[in-house]
């Protein structure tokens, strides 16, 4: 009998157990619902300090494992900011790069995003980091790590992965024109000369993805020197071969293209006369993404009427 009791004692504490990690996971918030709580803080954010939205909250998903953390959760840490000399408030301790390392407690996760942004822009390490294009997420990503915010190697591809697993760069691209504007003028006012690159030539966005308005007398050749590029680069970019001239083309990318277009286009009705190529182009999307996602052979042009998917592969 008491064998009995051991046995079913131990069973009731196995289905309690289990029963208990069902409710964990299912309270678990996902890196989707994290991300639209909290993309209206970093977007006003941005337009207040310039720190690029993408760049805030793919540090949040990633320092607070999306919100899921016990740091995120008791402390309401959601970047993994330590306490450092300058901190007056509550702290808490764990291990990290070391053991008991001290972190910060704030009241709300509001307090934590504002400070994250305070950590950042009061900071003379992180001052080359508003130098940067607003837009450009990757140049963000990487000059974090070299500004010594994170010890991880792989930090600068770990926040590139979730910017564009989640088209995070979405928002910088809204709200990005109106701080380059303002930072131009400041710079002119202070120094009456303009010593931003992108302000040689503008430098714009579609899809997420760089793009500047053809020249009179442009070239691959001429624009790979200016944007520090190989000559092949571009003509690859733009589904272009090398020769061709490309004084007929309105814009080129200079960064490669999106496997699929922005969430605001799902399909698009080809019209006459209009290539493949031509659509690709519109979308920011790879050409040969664009045929992939259609089931479409390379180099077949379809009929003008066609409704083309430029986010998901048609079902067989």
């Amino acid at each position: 009998m008491q064998r009995l009791k051991t046995i079913t004692a131990v069973i009731i504490t196995l289905l309690s157990a289990s029963f208990c990690g069902i409710v964990s996971a299912q309270n678990k918030t996902s890196r989707e619902e994290y991300i639209q709580t909290y993309k209206d803080w970093a977007i006003e954010d941005m337009k207040k300090t310039g720190i690029p939205a993408s760049i805030k909250l793919a540090q949040a998903c990633l320092e607070s494992s999306d919100g899921n953390s016990k740091l995120a959760q008791e402390s309401n840490n959601h970047f993994g900011i330590k306490c450092h000399n300058d901190w007056t408030g509550k702290r808490v301790y764990h291990h990290d790069d070391a053991r008991n390392e001290c972190f910060r407690v704030y009241n709300n996760p509001l307090r934590s995003f504002e400070d994250h942004s305070t950590f950042l822009t009061s900071r003379d390490r992180y001052s080359k980091l508003f130098d940067l294009d607003p837009a450009d997420y990757k140049a963000w990503a990487k000059g974090l790590k070299e500004c010594g915010y994170a010890t991880n190697p792989q930090y600068p591809n770990l926040l590139i992965k979730i910017i564009e697993e989640n088209e995070l760069y979405l928002y910088d691209e809204e709200n990005s024109e109106a701080l380059r504007n303002n930072r131009k003028q400041k710079r002119q006012q202070k120094s009456g000369k303009v010593v931003n690159p992108f302000e040689m030539r503008e430098v714009k966005y579609n899809n997420g993805v760089k793009y500047i308005e053809v020249e009179r007398g442009d070239t691959f050749a001429s624009l790979a020197k200016e944007f520090n590029l190989r000559e092949w680069e571009i003509p690859h970019y733009n589904d272009l071969p090398n020769n061709i001239d490309i004084q007929k083309y309105r814009y080129l990318y200079i960064e490669p293209k999106r496997n699929k277009a922005h969430s605001d286009h799902s399909t698009h009705t080809l019209k006459a006369d209009e290539t493949m190529h031509a659509v690709a182009h519109q979308y920011g999307m790879k050409l040969k993404k664009l045929y992939r996602l259609n089931r479409m052979e390379q180099g077949k042009e379809p009929e003008t009427g066609t409704v083309l998917n430029l986010r998901k592969r048609i079902k067989k």
